[in-house]
């Protein structure tokens, strides 16, 4: 098999469990809002998003209606989201076509 074939994989890899780790702790923290419970901390949901879990973020919000209130999550997670797609983008153009 390719090197440059087992790294996309593994990025892809990589990708999905971040991004499912976003969305885990998204309806994790939307769970204990509704119990009453301790909640997940803001600043960690901006960190696991900003780990290349922008799609798990932003799916999060959105399915879930969570933190759809709040404009720094409104602003921020879409941002992150795209500025992820232009640097996931940029990095297959050069690793794979240059």
């Amino acid at each position: 098999m390719d090197n440059k074939l087992i790294i996309v994989l593994v990025a892809l890899v990589i990708l999905v469990i971040t991004n499912a780790i976003s969305f885990i702790l998204m309806a994790h923290d939307k769970n204990c809002a509704k119990k009453g419970k301790w909640r997940v901390p803001e600043a960690t949901l901006f960190i696991a998003t900003a780990c290349f879990g922008g799609l798990g973020g932003v799916l999060g919000m959105q399915l879930l209606r969570h933190k759809t209130q709040h404009w720094y999550f409104k602003l921020f997670f879409p941002l992150m989201l795209a500025v992820q797609v232009i640097l996931l983008a940029a990095g297959l153009y050069f690793f794979i076509l240059k």
